[in-house]
């Protein structure tokens, strides 16, 4: 078995792969996980927030920057995944699988990082699609696998910090570079090996410098051709991504429709009204009560964990208007619930720092017209800096917690 393993890790080697290539793409996918990591914790943050989490609302862009920031990384993730595990796969053949307690280690965070990172970056990109054929609740496979991957990565560094020290950065004018055998890093596989003279590429095959050129360009052409559906200064190069800005009913696409949500009947009956509770008031305002009150305009994005974000106009009644009309102090949290008959949010809860804020609106139109069915009509929630999935449409009831 070690005879034939090793053959096929020979078998395998090449003069691009070395420990100094393996630490420069540890670097780039290292930065992107970190990127992707973190603002995936705001995110989740802002969805299960613990008692310490804080809310910004300015600038009112913050979410659709962060989760835009968040899904571009991951997809620059997947190809230097891929770079990397074509730099270190030979190691990965060699035998015996586990030679000490820290070789041991070694294999076991990389088979982690590996296995968790596949599975993270291949969910969460049909996420973008909203296509789910997996059986297990997304938001939470994907908060927790995140944790494993940082941690699985961290251990990694540990264990190999000696050789990303040695090679993290370049030795110009030393003409030499580790040997092909000994790919390693932060995020790969193996152990130093002995420094030897460089070797020139074979014919036909890539120089390292070539190699990094080629990832780093088709890692930007993937986030320069799918970034669009976040940021609008890159809407004319969104070839890939599942959503373009300026589409969908009103100029803004939409994620769960009427049709989806089961809602069409009670949202369209003439019968409507928006009920504010708070202790033992309540209030109901139809739709006319509702228009009656002083109106107020918001450009606000409406920004959703897919990625996708699109800024509109929007019209409607102050939140806090509505507080205070049933007695309530502005400082107050909500419960708001929608007409959805089922759903994971058809309740959403509003933390006091939305309801003070002048932005956060019951909207009742959006871009100049009355809001369309599949936006929420006849009522919905915008708020500033928050996901799209905490923007409730088909307003029913709101609760003065």
């Amino acid at each position: 078995m070690e005879k034939l393993t090793n053959a096929l890790a020979a078998r395998f080697a090449s003069p691009t792969r070395s420990t100094r290539l393996t630490v420069v793409l540890g670097r780039w996918l290292g930065l992107s996980f970190t990127i992707c990591f973190l603002t995936g914790l705001f995110s989740h943050g802002l969805q299960e927030p613990p008692s310490w989490m804080f809310f910004p609302t300015s600038p009112a862009w913050i979410y659709q920057l962060t989760q835009g920031i968040h899904v571009t990384s991951g997809i620059a993730a997947i190809p230097l995944l891929l770079a990397k595990l074509w730099a270190v796969y030979p190691e990965l053949l060699k035998w015996p699988p586990v030679r000490s307690v820290v070789h041991g280690l070694e294999r076991g965070s990389i088979a982690l990082f590996i296995a968790a990172s596949l599975l993270q970056l291949t969910t969460g990109l049909i996420n973008t699609y909203k296509w789910y054929p997996w059986p297990f609740p997304f938001r939470e496979t994907h908060f927790w696998l995140a944790w494993v991957i940082w941690g699985s990565l961290l251990l990694h560094i540990a264990v190999k910090l000696p050789a990303v020290i040695e090679h993290w950065r370049a030795r110009p004018g030393s003409g030499l570079q580790e040997a092909s055998d000994a790919g390693a890093s932060d995020a790969g596989e193996g152990t130093p090996g002995k420094t030897v003279p460089a070797l020139s590429p074979a014919p036909g095959r890539w120089s390292r410098r070539a190699f990094l050129a080629a990832v780093g360009t088709t890692t930007g052409v993937v986030v320069l051709t799918t970034a669009g559906q976040s940021l609008s200064w890159l809407g004319p190069l969104n070839f890939f991504a599942p959503r373009n800005m300026g589409t969908g009913p009103q100029s803004v696409p939409v994620n769960r429709t009427a049709a989806d949500a089961k809602v069409a009947a009670f949202a369209e009956s003439g019968d409507w009204k928006l009920t504010v509770i708070h202790q033992g008031t309540i209030r109901t305002f139809s739709l006319a009560e509702l228009r009656a009150l002083p109106q107020y305009d918001h450009e606000l994005p409406i920004a959703c964990v897919e990625g996708w974000s699109q800024t509109a106009r929007w019209r409607g009644v102050p939140i806090r208007d509505l507080v205070a009309a049933v007695g309530a102090p502005s400082a107050s949290s909500l419960r708001v619930t929608s007409l959805e008959p089922e759903g994971n949010y058809r309740t959403m809860a509003m933390p006091a720092v939305y309801v003070q804020d002048e932005r956060t609106l019951v909207a009742l139109e959006l871009n100049g017209e009355t809001l369309d069915l599949d936006h929420g009509y006849p009522a919905r929630i915008i708020a500033p800096g928050r996901p799209g999935v905490l923007q409730t449409k088909w307003l029913q009831t709101v609760e003065v917690l």
